[in-house]
């Protein structure tokens, strides 16, 4: 049974990228949502057997974004998933809006979705603003 307080899906238009961008916000809202107000250490504490933490996940998210929208590279994936002791959630959650920010940017920009985006620097997989991998 859903939560009360959940949403559904957006509404999706006849535009594709205007459904891209309605399911993205509507994802990063929701995992935003569901580390607000979380206390520490609850809010840095492992929910599933890999470790994982809510804290973590936002974290690695704003990783993410910066990676496949903005072209940013990642030395360490399994670091993006722990959130180190002098990062706050309202620290990290502000990251993540600004990622997410800028990569609305990038998408808004995107004036042709079979397009690379940026992708990482040096050679590494591209993604494309339409969601294939090219290298």
């Amino acid at each position: 049974m859903p939560n009360k307080t959940d949403t559904g899906p957006p509404q999706t238009g006849a535009e594709e990228k205007a459904t891209l961008q309605g399911f993205l916000d509507y994802l990063r809202c929701a995992i935003a949502a569901k580390a607000e107000g979380v206390p520490d250490p609850q809010v840095r504490t492992a929910g599933v057997p890999s470790g994982t933490s809510l804290l973590g996940l936002v974290k690695h998210l704003a990783c993410v974004e910066r990676f496949y929208f903005l072209g940013e590279d990642v030395e360490d994936w399994d670091a993006t998933l722990r959130p180190g002791p002098d990062e706050t959630a309202d620290g990290l959650l502000a990251d993540y809006r600004e990622a997410v920010r800028r990569a609305n940017q990038v998408i808004e920009a995107c004036t042709d979705l079979t397009r690379p985006a940026p992708g990482p620097r040096g050679g590494a997989r591209r993604r494309r603003c339409g969601g294939s991998w090219r290298t």
